[in-house]
């Protein structure tokens, strides 16, 4: 399997697993399953992210490669908050969690989750300029994925939940312009 492939299909797979579990939480709320389903699929996001700045790599010049370079430090970083958050804390105490999430824990968090707002804000001005992408999606993975790290610390709700499928929707655009990519001959 090219690395390609390979990344449309961990590309597909990590936007069903934050789109199906924020749909359903929409209706009841964080369950361990959502939790648990959000907190592992996380993990498919810097394959998929490669082969989107393999699509555009000869076109998206030395700009390019700074926007993927620090989108993959900052996805990898949300990546684990993601995983610790939701396989990890969602299992504590309330009282520990409150403990734990103060002090140096907190500012780490902060400065990861920051980490991933510039890398992916800079990582879709890259796929607009390359022109590679349709301009949906490229727009689209800015705003959408910003969005949900900003609405990371905010209560489930219709909306966080609506920005959970936007990032899907966008995820599996991205990752279907990818596979079409790749499967000419």
């Amino acid at each position: 399997m090219s690395l390609l492939r390979l990344g449309v299909v961990c590309g597909v797979v990590m936007a069903l697993s934050v789109g199906i579990p924020g749909a359903v939480e929409a209706f009841t709320g964080e369950t361990t399953v959502t939790s648990l389903v959000i907190g592992l699929g996380a993990a498919f996001g810097p394959p998929a992210l490669t082969a989107f700045h393999l699509r555009q790599s000869e076109v998206s010049g030395r700009f390019g490669e700074i926007a993927y370079a620090v989108n993959l430090i900052g996805l990898t970083l949300f990546a684990g908050i993601a995983f610790a958050l939701n396989v990890v804390v969602f299992f504590l105490d309330g009282t520990v969690t409150r403990e734990l999430l103060t002090g140096p824990t907190k500012i780490v968090l902060l400065a990861g989750t920051a980490v991933f707002v510039a890398g992916t804000v800079l990582f879709s001005v890259a796929m607009l300029r390359a022109g590679v992408f349709p301009k949906v999606p490229a727009a689209a993975y800015g705003v959408t994925l910003t969005a949900l790290a900003a609405g990371a610390s905010l209560p489930d709700s219709p909306f966080t939940s609506l920005l959970h499928v936007l990032v899907a929707v966008t995820l599996i655009w991205l990752s279907l312009s990818v596979r079409r990519y790749a499967d000419r001959p």
